[in-house]
């Protein structure tokens, strides 16, 4: 089972690809929206150094942006 979580904001058109792009693969996926939850996005910044949105982590890995064929080779 893969472990998916997208990191989004509410106005990211790059956002909605990407859940868009997970829904049509019919994989579940985690979403927080950093925007609404201030301590996630500061968790978010010390993990990762990036505070642009989308960011997605795969199985342990991070994607930064939109960015499907990554996904895709994080998947198991």
């Amino acid at each position: 089972m893969n472990q998916i979580t997208l990191y989004t904001t509410s106005t990211c058109p790059y956002c909605t690809m990407m859940k868009n792009f997970l829904l049509e693969k019919g994989l579940s996926f985690n979403e927080v929206n950093v925007q609404q939850d201030p301590i996630a996005a500061e968790r978010l910044v010390n993990t990762t150094g990036e505070m642009g949105v989308p960011q997605t982590e795969v199985n342990g890995q991070w994607v930064l942006g939109f960015d499907p064929e990554k996904i895709i080779q994080l998947l198991k």
